[in-house]
């Protein structure tokens, strides 16, 4: 099993969410050239080859602040994007 995350701070005590960005402040939604990415997933097994990944599942805590999408196609490989800004109209 390989897992990725991702996590944010607030050090301030506050009732708000922290407004922080994940990966480029974009939602995943928003695709290419806005989302932050990771594309060709691989990993390197004992004999040092580099095995694709497989069954990626995402998750994200608290989606209306950050989100992931995963997707494969044939020139990324498996790939997923990621992010968001943080405290918006919709992450009070």
């Amino acid at each position: 099993m390989v897992q990725f995350g991702g996590e944010i701070f607030n050090s301030h005590s506050s009732p708000f969410h922290t407004s922080t960005q994940m990966g480029s402040g974009h939602f995943s939604g928003e695709g290419f050239r806005h989302a932050a990415y990771f594309r060709n997933l691989q990993v390197v097994d004992s004999g040092n080859s580099l095995i694709p990944l497989y069954n990626i599942r995402v998750l994200a805590d608290h989606q209306t602040c950050y989100d992931i999408r995963g997707g494969v196609n044939r020139a990324w490989g498996n790939y997923f994007y990621y992010g968001g800004p943080g405290r918006n109209v919709r992450c009070p």
